[in-house]
């Protein structure tokens, strides 16, 4: 009897293709480095985008850079997108918009007067104030009833616009405005306003009132959240206001888990010597880019890893950021 490549690779026999030409002069020096990064166990892909065009794209363990997989709070970074776009096309008013404006309806009872003062740039910027909804407090938010109203019913640890308060209910409710103030859902949105070739998305949790859930559960290929990135790094690829990348990629907080700074759902950081803006979502989900800067090309890098794992407290997302730094050092 033949087995074939399908049977041979689930019984262990026979070992995946997964890694797709390296395409011009980058072969010699970031070939290497992609398969040097064999040796971390929760990697899944890498893809890269240099200067206008896919350079590299390489799978590890048995997955390839076309496969869907969970790119977790990554995903806060396309609710950000969204968001522009929404302003750009008057569907929402501004950053300074009050909360108060679209969600009002979903306001507790006797609401704390601090809700007025609460922000769409205070939740892209994870400054509401309110109590976190990640973290110890994710399962029993998920669980309720209204994310919606259970997020804004969340009592204030901080002002508005005060220190970093890393929830992903600030994220949903940006999806939660996007979704009242169009009329529509937050894929449909991402469908049509995210019009970039290779950028899809799958699987996406919603909330019981089919408010699609800002900033996890969404699933997405390497390839896919490359695409995203490469929009940003050829300054919006017509699709994303320029206007709203640079407002975004501005500090307007430290972020609570590194330091760093944060705009509006980016972290801002340096490496290889340059500014670099991403994307984290547990687990290792990574989306880097490096804007055009003194004569070096525009860069975006994709990593996806295993999302059941832990990234921050094991070391892991920072073994990324090296590999992301050799990667920039080997494209020029």
């Amino acid at each position: 009897m033949t087995l074939s490549r399908r049977s041979l690779l689930a019984l262990g026999l026979a070992a995946p293709a997964l890694a797709l030409p390296i395409r011009g002069e980058a072969q010699e020096t970031v070939a290497p480095v992609l398969d040097a990064a064999s040796t971390h166990d929760q990697l899944r892909a890498i893809a890269i985008w240099r200067d206008g065009s896919e350079v590299a794209a390489q799978g590890y363990h048995g997955f390839t850079p076309d496969r869907p997989t969970n790119i977790k709070s990554a995903s806060k970074s396309i609710v950000s997108a969204l968001a522009g776009i929404a302003i750009e096309r008057g569907v929402l008013k501004g950053a300074d918009q009050p909360v108060a404006d679209v969600l009002r309806d979903d306001f507790p009872t006797s609401p704390d007067p601090r809700l007025f003062r609460l922000t769409l740039g205070n939740l892209l910027s994870m400054q509401a104030g309110l109590e976190r909804q990640s973290g110890r407090n994710y399962g029993a938010w998920v669980s309720s009833r209204n994310w919606v109203r259970a997020a804004l019913a969340a009592p204030f640890v901080t002002e508005p616009g005060g220190r970093m308060l890393y929830s992903t209910a600030s994220s949903h409710l940006v999806s939660a405005m996007l979704t009242r103030a169009s009329g529509r859902s937050t894929l449909a949105l991402a469908r049509e306003w995210l019009d970039l070739p290779g950028f899809e998305i799958g699987g996406w949790e919603r909330d019981p009132q089919g408010i699609y859930l800002g900033g996890n559960q969404m699933a997405m290929s390497t390839r896919s959240l490359l695409a995203f990135g490469a929009a940003y790094a050829e300054g919006g690829a017509g699709v994303i206001p320029p206007r709203w990348i640079a407002e975004s990629w501005r500090p307007r907080t430290q972020s609570m888990f590194t330091g760093s700074g944060y705009g509006y759902g980016w972290f801002l950081a340096r490496m290889a010597g340059r500014p670099v803006n991403y994307g984290w979502g547990y687990g290792g989900q990574m989306i880097y880019v490096a804007p055009a800067v003194r004569g070096r090309p525009a860069v975006a890098i994709a990593m996806t890893s295993d999302p059941d794992q832990p990234s921050g407290r094991t070391g892991y997302r920072d073994e990324l950021h090296g590999l992301a730094s050799r990667l920039l050092t080997a494209l020029g």
